[in-house]
């Protein structure tokens, strides 16, 4: 019986890792446009500071 709680501990850890792997891979659509509309408003903030350090 103890051999056997033994092999349980490997097989229990493939179960895990089976499960980690396949949440990890998932396809993730949020996201995008969020990180987006970031990088606009960064785009947006550079153009400000250029222009008004070109002008000084």
């Amino acid at each position: 019986m103890g051999a056997l709680l033994w092999l349980l501990i490997p097989v229990l850890a493939a179960i895990a890792a089976v499960l980690w792997s396949s949440w990890a891979t998932r396809n993730r659509r949020t996201g995008d446009v969020a990180e987006l509309a970031g990088y606009a408003r960064f785009r947006e903030a550079m153009e400000k500071t250029h222009s008004e350090s070109d002008a000084a």
